[in-house]
């Protein structure tokens, strides 16, 4: 995880609207969004192993995303690049477990912080400006 300095830190917006801004820029709702707080997340690569995320907090209201009349208002957090390494191919530790298996879908990241080079933090700052003409114009 790398943090990135932005002008979109600690302001405040209207959900819906920072949601409808930033799918213009190839953001989605990350997948670990809950009532009081969750992201906007960028994918950088094409295997989506490195992301651009731009956390938030419910400020007033709360999420929900099958209510066209949101009335949540968010704050930024500081945006931050991730990089997932996961072990590419069949896992050969794994064995078939019923209840284990409701719980354990996905393979863990051989490293969830794995080094960010210089390239993905030029292409997270370029998408991060982007994001930043957006939410403040």
């Amino acid at each position: 995880m790398l943090p990135l300095r932005s002008d979109i830190e600690l302001t405040e917006c209207e959900f819906a609207e920072a949601r409808e801004k930033l799918e213009q820029e190839q953001f989605a709702l990350g997948g670990n969004w809950d009532y009081d707080r969750g992201s906007f997340d960028c994918y950088l690569d094409d295997a989506r192993k490195v992301w651009l995320r731009l956390p938030f907090e419910v400020v007033t209201g709360s999420i929900d995303v099958d209510r066209a009349d949101n009335n949540a208002s968010i704050r930024f957090g500081t945006p931050f690049i991730l990089k997932h390494l996961y072990k590419e191919g069949n896992d050969e530790e794994a064995s078939v477990r019923l209840v284990g298996s409701l719980f354990d879908q996905f393979q863990s990241p051989v490293d969830p912080d794995a080094r960010v080079e210089a390239f993905w933090v030029e292409k997270a700052r370029q998408a991060l400006a982007a994001a930043e003409r957006q939410l403040l114009a």
